[in-house]
């Protein structure tokens, strides 16, 4: 066993009274989203994630992923047992098509098991997080061939998947990558070409690895433009759809990381021995829009890193801060040491952990929601709501709950103190393991980058301001609230700085060096103050669906959020509006070469 516990209350409350899976449950497809099932279902996952795969944790991270001379990847102990466990209980298969194998439930609930299984091990939850990207875009743009042949072993688990986006001289710039895909005279493609930082492009967990590989025909356009996307498994399927031939691809090294131990990180080369055997997804050249189909769930799943190292971490302060004891707290007897939970400073940092990731989590909770919306409403309308709603909250989710995730499990170590940067403690890890979630599916800094260029101009700015607007109705809420009347007056400041920096971004929007200057600092203003409207309608819905110590706790919470987190927004305008001439300066001079 290990000492991380589900936090079963608090994501229960999120999916039911924060985001609202009653709702999703009638729509079409989600019927049979039962409250007794939900519950049963939920109540299961903690037992298994709490019992099986958060004891692998720390082996993980001392252990780690090895390659072997052959060029396999072995993992660490308990890995490839906790996995087989996995699979056996159906677990990656929740949120799919039941046509697959999968149990067709809500996204949102789907994402309630992530977070379980990520602040379990989110070494080891990246597996199916790779899975879950490759089914979602074979989903959406296979064959029905490639779908019967790869999908029902994908949602099972039985064959993983993974990305290959990234090479050596292409980064962020996908278009800059030259992986190449010839047509070979039986239909299929010859890759060659080298990826790296390929998340399990190598292991030993599952029978088959299906690589959805990024590549280019010859004459393709340049950039974005001329990429392919190619099935390129491990083996090659039989004429029984079993694992056959080896196809020509392999590891040829190991990342070694900062964190995520566990995770085997990748470079792979395709084509040494003549080129592997690709089978073309869809179009040619149409690889880029195939891949942006998948990208506000994968998004949202590393968003979800964030808050579920951030939940580990914290949990582990706590139980920290009430056992080491250490001066003598205010008011406490002469002559004795107090545990430090009971210096306020040390409240202060766990407090502020734990209102944060109350806040993250209904960020999250409600992006799934709208995803759910998106896919499954009764109508256009509906429909279209959801995808602007998922489209304006999956870059707040994901670079504001990673960014957060970073400092919060900083904060984990100075509640440690001394013993918080020592190794055998294990709480840096969580330092270590968060420190990647801002740089994967885009750094941060794109999203800050689309959120000004592409999601506030959505029909007209319509529909930024129709969030913005919802804020404010929030805060009117509050107006005769006297145990939220620090929440009112604070979200009230805050709303009005966003709507200040979200017109000076219009108004300058045929001045995009001054507009992008100022991009990471309103993503943090609108983030944070969506993050206080969520947890003041927490707290007015604690009133009325939950008992009062949960209610006095989700109030102290968001009266925390407000005076330690909202009230800094105001603040922030200056730094949106600032432009870019300083920043010019600097390259000219400070970061000249």
């Amino acid at each position: 066993m290990s000492d991380y516990r589900v936090p079963l209350d608090d994501i229960t409350f999120s999916l039911h009274h924060v985001a609202d899976l009653a709702r999703l449950a009638t729509l079409p497809g989600y019927e049979h989203t039962e409250p007794d099932l939900v519950e049963g279902l939920l109540s299961e996952a903690a037992r298994f994630t709490e019992e099986v795969i958060a004891p692998t944790n720390r082996t993980g991270d001392t252990v780690g992923s090895v390659r072997n001379d052959d060029g396999t990847v072995t993992t660490p102990p308990g890995f490839k047992e906790a996995y087989q466990r996995y699979v056996e209980a159906g677990w990656g298969g929740v949120p799919f098509d039941p046509a697959y194998e999968g149990g067709g439930f809500p996204w949102l609930l789907g994402l309630a098991l992530q977070e379980m299984l990520t602040s379990a091990n989110m070494a080891f939850s990246l597996c199916p997080l790779l899975t879950q990207g490759a089914i979602d875009l074979l989903s959406h743009h296979g064959s029905e061939e490639q779908k019967e042949l790869y999908l029902r072993k994908m949602v099972t688990g039985q064959w993983t998947g993974t990305m290959n986006l990234t090479e050596p001289q292409a980064g962020s710039d996908v278009g800059a990558l030259t992986t190449r895909a010839v047509p070979a005279p039986d239909g299929t493609y010859r890759i060659t070409g080298t990826k790296i930082f390929i998340t399990y492009g190598e292991h030993d967990l599952a029978e088959n690895i299906i690589h959805l590989v990024l590549a280019r025909t010859p004459d393709a356009p340049p950039g974005t433009r001329g990429i392919s996307c190619f099935i390129v498994p491990k083996y090659l399927p039989d004429a029984d759809g079993n694992p056959g031939e080896r196809n020509d691809v392999r590891c040829v090294s190991l990342e070694h990381k900062l964190g995520i131990h566990a995770s085997p990180t990748c470079v792979m080369a395709y084509g040494d021995e003549g080129g592997a055997v690709g089978y073309l997804i869809g179009e040619e050249n149409a690889g880029m829009r195939y891949m942006f189909t998948m990208m506000n769930n994968a998004r949202l799943s590393v968003g979800l890193e964030g808050l579920a190292i951030a939940e580990r971490a914290y949990q582990q302060a706590r139980a920290y801060a009430h056992e080491r004891r250490q001066g003598r707290a205010p008011g406490a007897p002469a002559g004795e040491s107090s545990p430090i939970v009971e210096h306020p400073d040390v409240q202060r940092m766990l407090l502020d952990m734990k209102s944060c990731i109350d806040a993250m989590r209904g960020l999250a909770y409600r992006n799934a929601e709208a995803l759910d919306l998106a896919s499954h409403g009764r109508d256009d309308a509906e429909r279209q709501a959801g995808a602007e709603r998922a489209a304006l909250l999956t870059p707040l989710t994901k670079a504001w709950c990673t960014d957060l995730g970073v400092e919060l499990t900083s904060t984990a170590i100075q509640v440690h103190g001394g013993m918080g940067y020592v190794e055998e403690t294990g709480v840096a890890q969580h330092f270590r393991d968060a420190r990647i979630a801002p740089i994967y599916e885009g750094t941060n800094g794109i999203q800050a980058i689309d959120l000004v260029m592409r999601k506030l101009p959505m029909r007209g700015g319509a529909v930024v301001a129709e969030h913005l607007e919802a804020i404010a109705g929030v805060a009117d809420a509050l107006a005769d609230d006297t145990d939220l009347a620090p929440v009112h007056e604070t979200l009230r400041a805050a709303h009005a700085a966003t709507a200040e920096a979200t017109a000076w971004l219009a108004e300058h929007a045929g001045e995009p060096r001054d507009v992008l200057a100022g991009a990471t600092r309103y993503l943090e203003m609108l983030a944070t103050t969506t993050g206080g409207a969520i947890l003041a309608e927490a707290a007015l819905a604690a009133r009325k669906h939950a008992d009062e110590a949960v209610a006095a706790d989700k109030a102290v919470l968001a009266r925390f959020f407000a005076t330690q987190r909202l009230a800094r927004v105001p603040s922030l305008v200056a730094s949106v509006t600032a432009g870019a001439d300083d920043l010019g300066a600097a390259a000219s001079s400070i970061l000249a070469g």
